[in-house]
């Protein structure tokens, strides 16, 4: 990536936006991204969690590799989730489709 610098020549520090830094530790993520993976559960329409997580105002996961499969069995334990098939990721791989249960939409759990 290439940093335009200033006029006076100096290199501007690089800026992240505060959503899209990588989390401290789960509990935080978690605490972040469960109310749009609840939300999205709500509508009662099928889902990928790539596509919720990738939002922008949303943390990176501390471990991106294995926190979100953690936190969808944890939903799914939790009956707030359900599957509904596979989908694909943006590199193609199969991955699992999720759709909020009959509790969740009807306001039995939260």
């Amino acid at each position: 990536m290439t940093v335009q610098p200033h006029l006076d020549g100096t290199i501007p520090t690089p800026t992240i936006p505060p959503a899209r830094r990588k989390a401290e530790d789960y509990e935080t993520w978690v605490a972040a991204v469960r109310p749009d993976l609840v939300a999205a559960g709500k509508t009662g329409k099928p889902f990928l969690f790539w596509q919720i997580l990738c939002r922008p105002h949303l943390p990176i996961a501390p471990d991106p590799a294995h926190d979100p499969g953690r936190l969808a069995a944890t939903l799914h334990r939790d009956r707030i989730l359900r599957t509904a098939g596979y989908g694909k990721t943006r590199d193609k791989s199969a991955v699992q489709r999720w759709r909020g249960t009959r509790d969740l939409i009807e306001g039995r759990v939260a």
